[in-house]
C-alpha cells in the first residue's frame, strides 16, 4: 500500500510538472507575441493543444491508472503472501508476548499443525527449549538468534521485529492482532553444516608425548634378565592402548613415546580418564616399584607444529606436578587428569648437579643477586633463601634476601641473623630491592613458582635474568620467563634441594652454624619432623647440614610453640569432625587479642588429625584479616593438591593449601564436602 501511494504521487508530479511547463511556455510566448506573425500564432495554438491534451489525458487515464495500480498492488500482495507461505524455510510471526500469529507451510509441517488449525499458542508450547525472556530486550533496530535442537535436527533461529504499518497488505490475515509490531521468526536448518563442522573438527590432529616417569628406578629394582620382559609388557600395553584411538605411535627412547591421533577420540580418552595410567601400575614382572606414566597433549591448534609445541609444554607441566597424570594444553587453558599418587622419589642426583653447574655459570657476569620467597614466609622459604645466599656469596657475588614480614613462624630464626653484624645488610624490603635492579642483576625465587604469591611480583617483570628453585607441584599459574628453572616435586623441601646443590659447585661453601640451623629447620617443618615426604635424599641433606654445624637442640628451642598456640591447636582438634569416615575437617579460631597468625596452629592441627584412626586426609581452616587459610594434609592415600586446586590452591600430594577471600569458613566447609563427595564418586581421589 505504501508503494502504491508513492507511485501515484510520482505520476501526479509528472503530470503537474508538464502542465506547469506548458503554462510557463505560454506566458513567455505572450511576452514576445506578434499577432501578425504566423509562427507566433502557430506556436500559441500548439501550446494550447498540448495543454488541453495533458488535462484531458489526466482526467481520462486517472481512473484507469488507479484501478490498475490497485489491482497490481493486490496481486503483488497475494503473490508475496503466497511466496512467503510456500517459502522453503520455516517462517512464523509472533506478537510481542511470544504468541504465534501466523506460520507458513514449512513451519506448520515442522511443528505438526495442519493448515486448518489455529496457531494462537505460545511459542514455548511447541518448542519447550526456547527461553522467551530474550524478547524483552529485542528492539526495532536489533535482532537475535539462538540455536535450537528439535526432532534430531539443529536450527539457527533468527528473531527480528517488523513494523506492521510498513508490512501491511490489504486483506492480509497475519496482522490482525491490534499491535504496531510483530516478531518475525526464521528457522534455518544447520544440521548438515554442524555435521560438516564437527567432521572437520574431528579430523584435526592432536600431538601427544608419553613418558615413563620412573624408568630408571623401576629397572634398577629388578634383575637384569627380567628387565626385557617388563619393558616388553610396558611397550605392549602402551601400544595397544594407543591403537584403540587409531594413533600413530613412535618410540623415541626407552622411556619416551610420541603419538598422534584425531580429535574425535579425545572425548573417549576423557571419559576413560586415561585408564592407561592405572593399567601400567598393574604390570608386575618382578619389579618392586610400579611404573607410572606422564602424558602431555596439545590440542585445539590449526597447525600441527603448534600442537606439538603445546604437547612439550604439557609434558613439562605433568612432570613438574609429580607425574602419574595427564596435562592437556588447549591454548591458555590447561586441564589435568589423574595425579592421585604422590609419585616416586628420584634417587639420582644428576638433575641437581646439572642445575648447580648451570646456576654457577649464570652467576659469572652478574653483579648482585636478589633472593625472594613467597609471602608470609615459613621456615623452608627463609631457610632456602639463606642457602642460596650462602651459595652466591661463596662464589664471590653480593646477595640480598627480600623479606617484608617476619612471621611468628620464622621470628626465632630470623632474629639470629638480624642480631649478627655479619648479616647486617642481608635482609631488604621491596622498595630497596626495586631500587637495586640493573641489567646485570639476577633474581632468584625459592619455595614458590607462582608469581602472585611471591614477596614482590613486580620484580619478576623488570628483571631480565630469573632463576626458580621450588619443590611444589606446578599449577596453571607459573613463572614463565625463568632463565633457569629447577622444580623438583619429589623433594621434601626447598632446603633439601639447595643443600644438594652445595655439593656440586666448584667452590665448596663453608656453611655457618646459624645458616645450617635455618636450613635444617626448614626441612623439619616441611616434613613434620621427618614424617611427611621423607626420602633417602632428605636424610642425606639433613646429615650434610648436621655435619655443617646444625644444632638439633638449638633448632628444637626455636621451634617451640607458645602456650596460646597450643591452646589454638587444642581447640582445633576439639572442633574436628570426620566426614565419610575418612576425612577430618576442622577450624581454628585464634584469640581476638592475639596478633600472631593462626595459620601455623592450623597446619599443626592438620598434621595432628592424620594420627586419628582411618583418617586419610585432613583439612583445617582459619581466618585472619578477611582471608581464609586452608591447610590440607594426607597420609599418602589422597592427593590433597588436586583437591586444593579446586580453590586455586596447590602444594604437594601430601601437603597443600589455599587462600580464599570473601568466603566464610562455613561456606568453604560446605563446598569442601560437596567436592570430596563428587571426587569420590568419579574416582578422582
Amino acid at each position: 500500500m505504501k508503494e502504491e501511494r508513492e507511485l501515484r504521487g510520482i505520476i501526479k508530479y509528472l503530470v503537474v510538472m508538464s502542465f506547469v511547463v506548458a503554462v510557463v511556455t505560454t506566458l513567455l510566448c505572450m511576452l514576445e507575441f506578434d499577432k501578425n506573425s504566423v509562427p507566433d500564432i502557430m506556436l500559441l495554438i500548439f501550446i494550447g493543444i498540448y495543454t488541453l491534451t495533458i488535462i484531458i489525458a489526466y482526467i481520462k487515464v486517472k481512473p484507469i491508472l488507479n484501478s490498475s495500480l490497485l489491482d497490481f498492488s493486490v496481486k503483488q500482495g497475494r503473490i508475496q503472501r503466497e511466496l512467503l507461505y510456500e517459502f522453503s524455510t520455516p517462517y512464523a510471526l509472533l506478537d510481542s508476548d511470544g504468541k504465534l500469529m501466523w506460520g507458513n507451510r514449512k513451519f506448520r509441517e515442522l511443528i505438526g499443525v495442519s493448515e486448518k488449525k489455529n496457531l494462537r499458542r505460545d511459542l514455548d508450547d511447541y518448542f519447550n527449549r526456547i527461553d522467551m525472556d530474550f524478547l524483552d530486550d529485542l528492539d526495532e533496530e536489533n535482532e537475535t538468534s539462538i540455536e535450537l535442537l528439535y526432532e534430531d535436527k539443529c536450527y539457527n533461529v533468527l528473531f527480528k521485529k517488523v513494523d506492521v504499518a510498513e508490512a501491511w497488505n490489504e486483506g492480509d490475515e497475519i496482522v490482525d492482532n491490534g499491535e504496531d509490531v510483530l516478531i518475525a521468526m526464521y528457522m534455518f536448518d544447520v544440521t548438515e553444516l554442524k555435521r560438516y563442522i564437527k567432521e572437520n573438527h574431528d579430523q584435526k590432529l592432536i600431538a601427544g608425548l608419553l613418558y615413563i616417569d620412573n624408568y630408571d628406578e623401576v629397572m634398577n629394582s629388578m634383575e637384569d634378565v627380567k628387565q626385557t620382559v617388563l619393558m616388553a609388557l610396558l611397550d605392549r600395553k602402551i601400544n595397544m592402548y594407543l591403537a584403540n584411538i587409531d594413533a600413530i605411535t613412535k618410540r623415541l627412547e626407552n622411556d619416551k613415546y610420541f603419538f598422534v591421533f584425531r580429535q574425535q577420540y579425545m572425548d573417549t580418552l576423557m571419559k576413560d580418564k586415561f585408564s592407561i595410567l592405572q593399567d601400567v601400575k598393574s604390570i608386575n614382572a618382578g619389579n618392586e616399584i610400579r611404573a607410572t606414566l606422564s602424558i602431555g597433549i596439545g590440542q585445539g591448534y590449526e597447525r600441527f607444529t603448534d600442537a606439538f609445541e603445546a604437547a612439550k609444554v604439557a609434558i613439562g607441566l605433568s612432570l613438574g606436578r609429580g607425574g602419574d597424570q595427564v596435562a592437556i594444553k588447549n591454548g591458555d587453558l590447561i586441564n589435568y587428569v589423574g595425579g592421585k599418587s604422590a609419585g616416586t622419589e628420584k634417587t639420582t642426583r644428576v638433575k641437581a648437579r646439572v642445575k648447580a653447574q648451570a646456576f654457577e655459570e649464570l652467576l659469572e657476569n652478574k653483579d648482585k643477586v636478589l633472593i625472594m620467597a613467597h609471602q608470609r614466609p615459613d621456615a623452608d622459604a627463609f631457610g632456602s633463601a639463606v642457602g642460596i645466599y650462602r651459595l652466591v656469596t661463596t662464589l664471590g657475588k653480593k646477595a640480598y634476601i627480600i623479606l617484608n614480614e617476619v612471621t611468628p613462624a620464622i621470628e626465632p630464626i630470623v632474629s639470629t641473623f638480624t642480631g649478627n653484624s655479619i648479616y647486617e645488610d642481608m635482609i631488604i624490603n621491596n622498595e630497596q630491592a626495586l631500587s637495586m635492579v640493573t641489567k646485570s642483576t639476577l633474581l632468584v625465587v625459592c619455595d614458590v613458582n607462582r608469581p602472585s604469591m611471591t614477596e614482590c611480583e613486580e620484580l619478576i617483570g623488570i628483571v631480565s635474568n630469573l632463576v626458580v628453585f621450588d619443590h611444589h607441584r606446578q599449577s596453571n599459574e607459573a613463572i614463565t620467563n625463568a632463565t633457569l628453572s629447577y622444580i623438583e616435586p619429589f623433594a621434601s623441601s626447598a632446603c633439601e634441594m639447595i643443600t644438594e646443590m652445595f655439593q656440586y659447585i666448584s667452590v665448596k661453601p663453608k656453611i655457618r652454624p646459624v645458616e645450617a640451623d635455618a636450613m635444617y629447620m626448614g626441612i623439619l617443618i616441611d616434613t613434620d619432623n621427618f614424617l611427611n615426604k621423607t626420602g633417602v635424599r632428605t636424610f642425606e641433606a639433613a646429615s650434610y647440614l648436621r655435619n655443617s654445624g646444625a644444632d638439633i637442640t638449638r633448632v628444637r628451642k626455636m621451634m617451640r610453640s607458645r602456650l596460646s598456640d597450643m591452646k589454638d591447636r587444642a581447640r582445633g582438634i576439639n572442633n574436628a569432625e570426620i566426614f565419610h569416615d575418612a576425612y577430618a575437617i576442622s577450624y581454628v579460631e585464634a584469640e581476638p587479642d592475639d596478633k600472631a597468625s593462626p595459620t601455623v596452629a592450623a597446619a599443626k592441627v592438620a598434621n595432628d588429625l592424620l594420627g586419628v584412626e582411618n583418617v586419610k586426609a585432613s583439612f583445617v581452616v582459619t581466618e585472619q584479616n578477611g582471608i581464609l587459610y586452608v591447610s590440607a594434609r594426607s597420609i599418602g592415600d589422597v592427593n590433597v593438591q588436586v583437591i586444593m586446586e579446586k580453590w586455586s590452591g596447590g602444594g604437594h600430594a601430601n601437603i597443600a593449601g589455599a587462600q580464599l577471600r570473601d568466603k566464610s569458613k562455613e561456606a568453604f566447609i560446605a563446598e569442601l564436602k560437596v567436592v570430596l563427595s563428587e571426587m569420590e564418586m568419579e574416582g578422582d581421589i
